[in-house]
């Protein structure tokens, strides 16, 4: 059991246990509706449109959710902005964004003196660095995310599956999209200091996405798809102890593993299920044609 627990004995290693659970559920519960809506390029220009926000408020010295939320609400309307003005679809101007943010954000890093450190911190974040007052912030940013999910849990199901019906049943798709990218924005911001701008992507798409392939029923999704987000924090920071490698890019690369294991399971017994149907059908069909056959030579 000492393997298993070794990696907890610290305070600094249960905070970032803490730190870990807090972000995995946000993202886990946030990354169910990102799934649904293929939504998952979004995700990932998301998480990198926020990082000149957090490169300013570094350097500028003040809150650094601060100046995520800045650049979150530049992202936002730029996309907007770029689809409602032009011929252009929604993913060219995700992707022009996504480029444009991340070079800013790049370019504005360039100019700290620690250079280097500062850009691995944002990106990559500092779990172990995850003090009190840091799970305080994550809880009062991930309260909001969890009911907001919870309270627009049928129009963003009504949404996922289709934007004319929810418009149909008088659920305001656009709004309930505008909420959503409100509920990424701050699963993003909140987590950004645990598990860095980059590798708070794998949360978002790695947990959920599993979850996908063992759920039959969206509330199982979601109750997959958490349970999964733990596992990879927990078991993330246990190898990460034992392997001297990094807390955060370990919990992700445990995140996106299960999601091939459980492909290659689901693969192995979907074919095991299709096989045993073949044969079923088979033997049924002999019996069919064995029982014409006696009725024919009956006649």
């Amino acid at each position: 059991m000492d393997w298993w627990t070794e990696p907890f004995l610290l305070g600094l290693q249960q905070r970032a246990l803490m730190g870990g659970l807090v972000a995995a559920l946000m993202s886990s519960v946030v990354g169910v509706w990102l799934v649904l809506r293929g939504m998952s390029f979004f995700g990932d220009a998301f998480v990198h449109g926020v990082l000149p926000g957090i490169a300013a408020a570094m350097i500028a010295g003040f809150n650094p959710y601060l100046g995520a939320a800045i650049a979150a609400l530049v992202m936002v309307g730029g996309i907007e902005l770029i689809h409602r003005q032009t011929a252009l679809k929604e993913d060219t101007a995700i992707g022009l964004l996504f480029v444009g943010m991340m070079a800013l954000g790049v370019t504005i890093i360039s100019k700290s003196k620690s250079y280097t450190a500062a850009l691995n911190t944002i990106l990559f974040g500092d779990i172990f660095g995850v003090t009190p007052e840091t799970l305080a912030t994550m809880a009062a940013l991930g309260t909001p995310v969890l009911l907001g999910s919870l309270l627009l849990y049928r129009p963003l199901l009504a949404l996922s599956f289709s934007p004319t019906k929810a418009s149909t049943l008088g659920m305001n798709p656009r709004f309930t999209h505008a909420a959503l990218l409100v509920l990424i924005a701050t699963s993003v911001i909140a987590n950004f200091q645990a598990v860095g701008t980059l590798l708070v992507f794998g949360l978002l798409v790695g947990p959920p996405a599993t979850a996908a392939l063992i759920s039959r029923t969206v509330p199982q999704m979601f109750v997959a798809s958490i349970a999964l987000g733990a596992l990879s924090v927990w078991l993330g920071l246990v190898l990460s102890y034992h392997l001297d490698t990094a807390g955060a890019a370990t919990i992700t690369l445990v995140a996106i593993t299960l999601f091939f294991l459980t492909l290659a399971v689901t693969r192995v017994f979907g074919s095991a299920r299709e096989a045993r149907a073949h044969r079923a059908q088979a033997d049924a069909d002999r019996d069919e044609a064995g029982h014409d056959q006696a009725g024919a030579v009956a006649s």
